[in-house]
């Protein structure tokens, strides 16, 4: 009886715990702080020529003609999918309302690994949307097949279909010769011809989404011919866009709990980072999860800044992963160079960092590596977009150093790579550490 009192008291208090976090959130609609939302058109900034145009484009659909085939490409955050989706979304509605069989197929490229994957994922998302059964299995049968249910789906079930391919240029299949035709031409091929070869009874149109603007140099000679697209191009969004951007979502909050300031911090922070919306969007959400979990009522620019820090951190910890200790060690020792710098030091020089390295790998009785070991390490640590390097002269018969700069706060750099077990014994010894980074940074400026 005991037993079920206590399972029965938990059960209560997770509950009320659940229902107070709710209660006491500062969020009023947090979905709309969900880059990928499906948004009203009111809350759409900066991008007016790029709806008019696929306005125009997908205009068609509703006339009994057939949409032209579309490439929307600009860097990540720029509003490709916000667009085409938005758009897609009042299509539909208006198709539905004159009873028209208007479907919207999508898939994500980014996480598809082969042509027959993606094409099996077009046949499950058809399927989907027409709501009926799939029809073949995920293995155990080819490409041509699942192709052929897909025809099949979209010719049963609709008289005019948008096929989106988002992040297409990362379907590239697994090419075992350079000169293969990568995945996506292929796949652009077949969907763009199968209404001119009669595979499809109706109208279909392609739009693919890409950050790469060369995308097109890529394609097969023949993918490049059958699709054909009209160009529909995404510029970063600027600090001013950012903000109204984020404006017309502050109903995400409850009122009064966003402080002065928070919108144009956030989109500062998202325009020094290529200006873009999705990592504004995320921080202005992510800010108000922090003020959340410390039970606050209000969102300052505090729990901003710690977005900021976390988003660092977690960007920094995806591309850490695959490093090994010592390519570890040898960014950890640059980072804390302008982290314990007495001096305010905009750049950080290669030789000061390994010596820097030379003295936390004998710390941590670990192997020392030559100091063009450290320099490789370093240029691959330039390769993953942690540091950006320069050479730089020291005067006439002095030699010439390259000197790192960090792409994120060397700060969140190095707290992010204590969290490797080996490094947290170094922390211990902080202090020590700190003086010696002082040490060499004395010796090299002093001694030019």
């Amino acid at each position: 009886m005991a037993d079920g009192d206590d399972q029965q008291s938990l059960s209560q208090s997770i509950k009320g715990r659940l229902q107070e976090g709710v209660q006491n959130s500062v969020f009023r609609d947090k979905g709309l702080l969900d880059p990928d939302a499906v948004i009203d058109e009111d809350r759409i900034v900066g991008r007016d020529d790029q709806l008019d145009d696929i306005i125009t484009y997908l205009r068609p659909a509703l006339q009994g003609n057939r949409p032209p085939n579309m490439l929307l490409y600009g860097p990540s955050g720029t509003g490709k999918s916000l667009i085409i989706n938005a758009v897609c979304q009042q299509v539909l509605e208006l198709a539905n309302a004159q009873d028209d069989r208007f479907g919207v197929i999508k898939i994500n490229c980014q996480t598809i690994k082969s042509h027959d994957r993606a094409v099996y994922r077009l046949v499950e998302n058809a399927a989907n949307e027409a709501d009926v059964e799939v029809g073949v299995p995920q293995s155990g049968v080819s490409t041509d097949q699942k192709l052929s249910r897909f025809y099949e789906i979209l010719s049963n079930n609709f008289d005019s279909v948008i096929i989106i391919l988002d992040e297409i240029d990362l379907l590239v299949g697994r090419q075992r010769d350079p000169n293969e035709e990568p995945a996506y031409s292929k796949l652009l091929y077949q969907l763009s011809r199968a209404s001119q070869l009669g595979q499809i009874e109706g109208h279909v149109s392609v739009a693919a989404l890409t950050n790469d603007p060369r995308f097109m140099e890529n394609l097969d000679g023949r993918a490049e011919s059958s699709f054909n697209p009209q160009d529909v191009v995404f510029s970063d969004y600027d600090a001013d866009q950012l903000q109204s951007i984020l404006r017309r979502r502050r109903d995400a909050y409850r009122e009064d709990v966003l402080e002065d300031g928070i919108i144009p911090l956030s989109s500062a922070f998202a325009a020094q980072d290529h200006g873009d919306a999705r990592k504004a969007i995320d921080l202005f959400r992510k800010a108000g999860e922090i003020a959340d979990r410390e039970n606050e009522d209000t969102v300052d620019e505090g729990h901003v800044r710690d977005a900021q820090k976390e988003a660092e951190r977690d960007r920094t910890l995806t591309q850490m992963q695959g490093l090994s200790t010592q390519k570890k060690l040898s960014l950890y020792a640059t980072a804390i160079v302008p982290v314990y710098s007495q001096r305010n030091l905009n750049a950080v020089p290669s030789t000061v960092a390994y010596r820097v390295y030379q003295y936390l790998t004998d710390l941590l009785d670990a192997d020392t590596k030559s100091r063009d070991s450290y320099l490789r390490y370093m240029s691959e640590a330039e390769t993953y977009n942690f540091v950006t390097s320069e050479k730089r002269g020291r005067g006439y018969g002095s030699g010439v150093h390259k000197e790192y700069t960090f792409v994120d706060n060397p700060g969140v750099v190095a707290e992010t790579l204590r969290a490797d077990i080996r490094i947290e014994e170094a922390d211990n010894e902080g202090d020590l550490i700190k003086s010696v980074v002082n040490a060499q940074i004395d010796d090299f400026f002093e001694g030019k």
